[in-house]
């Protein structure tokens, strides 16, 4: 019945112009071909479309049965011989009917697609869509742009691979789907490339810049998240590196050289003379010229094309903007590609050879910040070993001056008591290598020593300081003070510290005494407390939350009384050795400060 219905429309058309074809006649025409379709009669369609006389109505109606068409193969793929008819009819609708509205029906289905069949239809779809874009030799750059914008929309839903398992496997497709892009966009590229040199026709203009605004969109999605793997079997690649290295050769085949490619970020200066590519830098230049730095400087992908007399430190100077960019995103993938690409920037330079004058430029002091966030912050545990081994290569390729400006930053922004830490014993570092050499002592010894340890010999709150949440801090303040007065004698007072002492003593130990024995009396109280309530309560499993302060303790809930003792015990133990340590600190002063009548009076 369908068959019969199809034919009759056939023949009602075939004795008609092309002009006289009625809006009903291609409403007809559709739905008896769809009924074909679906009701099995592939062959007879194929039929239809393979007939001469119908050449004219097939021009004018066959881009309506692209849809049908498409969904019967998805429906008989694993059918051979149906398979193969469905492919003939494409080709033929192809080939037979006006690109304009053959383009429309073509992206309406990649639109419309969604799951597992987007890569399905893209990879089906693509060669069909290069061959009807080439049959458009009007507005041929605009039928390109509006082609690879809604490519790249679709793939942007396809998500991408992190394990070399999932790369291999390649289940929703993405390494396929971005093979094929390549092979896609390469004619339209070259087109381009052909007439590089002179003077560009408007339409290629306009190819240009379409085609550069996809490659910085593939540059931002899948690349910028893309995790790169070293494939262990032989002859086997990372299928989005090799998109990587195609895109990377696209952007140079038709743009600037690499270099002025990836200095222009920033700058006010416009992009190729682009517009297009200018109004876009906000939401998405930014991302994607970081990820380009990353493919180029860490992968080393097109790294030839850089002139070997450009200084590493003129590289990280232009580089320090994408690290910020791609520091201050949370995804692992791309945090990591910051760590890395800083790591390489910097391995390449001397230690102490940064000058701080570079301090001046904004990102290189939120660079480091960012690099405490990843630190204290990353859920994952590698990462923030990373972050913390980066950081110090930072800090070591400063000059002494540098260091100094650094550390006063952190200090006050970091608001960590482990990252403080940690910096109070470079600071430490600094002092012991400055006292060793006669030149550039003056930025850890003296007066500019004295302004840094201003910072550091402190209690934040005073005596109410939470001792143990400032645990770290405090340790690290009272070695390095112990370092001081062993390393440093009052006669010589290279560091300066015995001038400050008085000042020490009532700022740093004075409340850190009263703060312990406050801490102290109160956990032993607690200890106290907890145990009377233990006797009382005859239920071992009797389940309770710690309170100190009366605030409850973060994480620990659900705690026996047992565990909560153990808790509080640790707390002395930490309170025990910071009061160790500090009882030292004292023993030292005030051997050091013993001295004959002489220097008494010498002093006075």
């Amino acid at each position: 019945m369908a068959v019969e219905e199809l034919q009759s429309i056939i023949k009602r058309c075939q004795i008609l112009q092309e002009e006289d074809f009625k809006e009903e006649d291609f409403g007809l025409f559709q739905l008896a071909g769809q009924k074909c379709l679906e009701e099995g009669y592939i062959a007879q369609v194929l039929e239809i479309l393979e007939n001469e006389k119908n050449k004219i109505i097939i021009r004018s109606m066959g881009w309506n049965l692209v849809g049908p068409v498409v969904r019967c193969f998805l429906c008989h793929k694993e059918e051979g011989d149906k398979k193969e008819k469905c492919l003939k009819m494409l080709d033929l609708l192809v080939k037979l009917c006006h690109p304009k509205e053959l383009l429309l029906g073509l992206l309406e289905l990649i639109e419309e697609a969604s799951g597992s069949q987007i890569s399905e239809i893209l990879l089906l779809l693509l060669e069909p869509l290069q061959t009807v874009i080439q049959k458009l030799h009007s507005k041929k750059a605009y039928s390109v742009g509006l082609t690879l914008s809604t490519l790249w929309s679709q793939l942007s839903l396809l998500p991408v691979p992190y394990t070399k398992e999932q790369i291999q496997k390649d289940q929703h497709g993405l390494g396929q789907c971005c093979k094929a892009l390549v092979t896609f966009t390469r004619p339209f590229v070259a087109e381009v490339v052909k007439n590089k040199g002179h003077p560009l026709e408007n339409s290629k203009e306009e190819l240009k810049a379409e085609l550069l605004k996809f490659c910085f969109k593939s540059l931002k999605y899948p690349l910028l998240t893309a995790q790169f793997i070293e494939m262990l079997e032989e002859n086997e690649e990372d299928p989005l590196k090799s998109f990587a290295t195609e895109i990377i050769g696209f952007i140079l085949a038709i743009g600037d050289s690499l270099p002025k490619v990836i200095f222009q970020h920033g700058r006010k200066e416009k992009c190729w003379n682009n517009p297009e590519l200018e109004e876009e830098e906000g939401s998405q230049l930014a991302e994607s010229m970081a990820s380009l730095a990353y493919l180029v400087f860490v992968q080393r992908i097109s790294i030839d094309q850089f002139p070997l007399v450009l200084s590493p430190l003129y590289l990280l100077q232009y580089n320090m903007e994408h690290i910020e960019v791609l520091l201050n995103r949370a995804e692992e993938s791309v945090s990591s590609k910051g760590l890395d690409l800083l790591e390489n920037s910097l391995l390449r330079m001397e230690d102490n050879s940064l000058l701080h004058h570079y301090l001046e430029i904004r990102n290189f002091l939120t660079v480091p910040q960012k690099l405490v966030k990843v630190m204290t912050f990353c859920p994952i545990e590698t990462l923030r070993k990373k972050g913390l081994k980066v950081l110090q290569l930072y800090i070591n390729k400063l000059d002494s001056q540098g260091k100094n400006i650094l550390f006063r930053c952190l200090l006050k922004t970091s608001n960590h008591a482990g990252v403080e830490g940690y910096v109070i014993q470079n600071i430490k570092n600094q002092i012991d290598a400055s006292l060793k050499r006669t030149e550039d002592r003056k930025w850890f010894t003296g007066p500019q020593l004295i302004s840094l340890l201003d910072l550091v010999l402190l209690l934040p709150e005073g005596a109410e300081t939470d001792l143990l949440q400032n645990s770290d801090r405090i340790m690290a303040s009272l070695n390095l003070l112990r370092y001081l007065v062993i390393k440093d004698n009052e006669r010589d007072n290279q560091t300066g510290l015995w001038t400050e002492l008085k000042t020490i003593e009532t700022n740093f130990l004075k409340p850190l005494h009263t703060g312990l024995n406050m801490s102290k009396a109160h956990y032993e109280a607690e200890i106290k407390n907890k145990k009377e309530t233990r006797r009382e309560s005859h239920n071992p499993k009797n389940l309770c939350s710690v309170t100190v302060g009366g605030d409850n303790i973060p994480n620990v809930p659900n705690m026996t009384p047992e565990m909560q003792l153990q808790v509080l015990h640790s707390a002395l133990f930490t309170f025990d050795l910071i009061e160790s340590v500090l009882a030292r600190v004292e023993e030292l002063i005030e051997l050091k400060t013993k001295s004959t009548p002489e220097e008494t009076a010498r002093r006075k």
